[in-house]
């Protein structure tokens, strides 16, 4: 679902690039925090799920404590990780005896130079279920800088996976950061970098991933002169492995989403993409998040109270800015392959608390990260490179010559 007004909120998009949200308004979102009900309407989505630090807070100090906490009703899951170099290690806590609260246990402060990543699920007297996904980065000394990158390090990915860096510091010498990390591949294939705005640095190779590729990060980033003063801190190699090849054709006009895997037709599924006022973009897209269940505000974008959906089941994000491709048991089942009537997402047709029997559960238990989904016949623009990880839709010249080498 996406802001309908969001070509006159370019500016806006431009500046969530930059925050690594990136560009594009979209009304189908993950609500930085989830939703609980009192007296039958939703709370504000401060007062829902409450976390501390802050979602998107930079620099927090080491000795700051996580918590989680809910105003009422009950805490059903937290997990709280964090990530250093791609490495994922899970905080180690416990959800209180009232269900309330939770808090860490043991394990010192936290990590300097680390991204954490905090998701919670609750349920309130009634029964409703919402969710809230939320991350802060700790303190990075000061005259240094940090990459954070995805995928994650030993992960099995899809074939349209972008090796993507995010700099905490703005870099003046792009070519010394770009020539202190190497990308490379076993069977070997050329890898090139591009760079978007002077924080954020992707590889990918001229075409997909062949399956089976072992991918290699090196990165050499230690005292490297990023900008004038300040310098790396990284040192380490890392890697990933390239799963089997899963690309997915949405038909916005046909209202169908062809699921291929390794070239071979796998199913052919009903779907209900964005409505004429609120179109879906068209174009290459790369699964990145994965939830089984998520609250999407139309609020969060500035759409309005058009939608607070607490408990969207399946939810796979496309893009950075908001579009994912989720199950939806709130339409009626002939809606799905006949009408788009979403904010900018794709609907699978879905029960409430989310079905593995139906389409949308269906195809989340067969995704990976890194996986595509393509859209056509859509009466939008096509998606941003920088959107997500959307360079794909850049060929592979443009790609090049973004590199700081080239």
């Amino acid at each position: 679902m996406r802001d309908a007004a969001r070509r006159a909120r370019a500016a806006l998009a431009a500046a969530l690039v930059g925050a690594g949200l990136i560009a594009g308004l979209t009304g189908c979102t993950v609500g930085g925090s989830g939703a609980a009900w009192s007296g039958g309407k939703p709370r504000s989505p401060r007062e829902a799920i409450r976390v501390v630090p802050e979602d998107g807070a930079r620099g927090v100090r080491a000795d700051s404590r996580v918590e989680v906490t809910v105003a009422d009703g009950r805490l059903e899951r937290v997990t709280v990780v964090r990530v250093e170099d791609a490495e994922q290690q899970e905080v180690e806590g416990r959800i209180s005896a009232d269900g309330r609260s939770w808090e860490p246990q043991g394990g010192g402060p936290l990590q300097l130079a680390a991204k954490y990543s905090v998701d919670a699920v609750a349920v309130d007297g009634r029964g409703h279920r919402s969710a809230r996904h939320t991350s802060f980065t700790t303190d990075v000394p000061q005259h240094r800088f940090i990459g954070y990158f995805k995928p994650e390090n030993r992960s099995t990915v899809g074939t349209g996976m972008i090796v993507s860096f995010s700099f905490n510091r703005a870099v003046a010498d792009r070519a010394a950061v770009e020539r202190a990390i190497r990308v490379s591949s076993e069977p070997p294939v050329e890898v090139a970098g591009h760079w978007f705005g002077n924080q954020r640095l992707d590889f990918r190779p001229r075409e997909y991933w062949t399956p089976g590729t072992g991918v290699s990060i090196d990165l050499r980033l230690r005292d490297v002169e990023a900008a004038p003063g300040v310098y790396g801190i990284q040192q380490k190699t890392v890697g990933f492995t390239v799963g089997r090849s899963q690309v997915s054709t949405v038909d916005a006009e046909a209202h169908t989403m062809e699921v291929r895997r390794d070239g071979r037709v796998l199913a052919k599924v009903p779907v209900s993409a964005g409505a004429p006022k609120t179109t879906t973009y068209n174009g290459k897209m790369v699964v990145t998040e994965l939830y089984d269940v998520t609250r999407m505000d139309g609020r969060t974008v500035g759409f309005g109270g058009e939608y607070d959906i607490p408990d969207v089941p399946h939810a796979m994000r496309l893009t950075a800015s908001g579009t994912f491709l989720h199950g939806n048991y709130w339409a009626p089942s002939d809606t799905f392959g006949t009408v788009n009537t979403s904010h900018g997402c794709i609907g699978l047709r879905d029960e409430k608390g989310g079905s593995p029997d139906a389409p949308a559960g269906w195809f989340f238990d067969r995704t990976l990260i890194g996986d595509v989904v393509e859209v056509v016949n859509s009466h939008d623009r096509k998606v941003a490179p920088d959107n997500g990880l959307g360079g794909w839709n850049m060929d592979w010249n443009r790609w090049k010559a973004g590199s700081a080498l080239s």
